[in-house]
């Protein structure tokens, strides 16, 4: 769990690189969170996968809120910001991808 919580948080981050494909996009945003390359691998290819490009880019809104430090946060108030985004298919998608890849890592 606790690779979880700075990995979904580091989904927030998500943003718009125009010449890359929505999985670089996702890698490249996520290295830039500090997640470690393969986490950050495993977690791309699972969400450029199972969301849409509006899907990512909601995401990718999401991270222009304010964000607290991310070791402060717990998971409850990551769940949170993510049902913020009013979709429940992202929500399902970032947790299942995230606790899938903090355990396989």
């Amino acid at each position: 769990m606790r690779l979880f919580v700075p990995a979904a948080t580091a989904l927030l981050a998500l943003s718009a690189c125009a010449s890359l494909s929505p999985r670089e996009r996702v890698h490249d945003e996520l290295l830039r969170a500090g997640i470690k390359p393969r986490l950050a691998g495993c977690l791309a290819d699972r969400l450029s996968d199972r969301l849409s490009v509006d899907e990512l880019r909601q995401l990718g809104r999401a991270a222009k809120l304010p964000r607290k430090d991310v070791g402060a946060m717990t998971i409850g108030e990551l769940a949170d910001r993510l049902r913020a985004i009013g979709d429940p298919h992202i929500v399902s998608v970032v947790t299942s991808a995230g606790i899938g890849c903090a355990i396989a890592s």
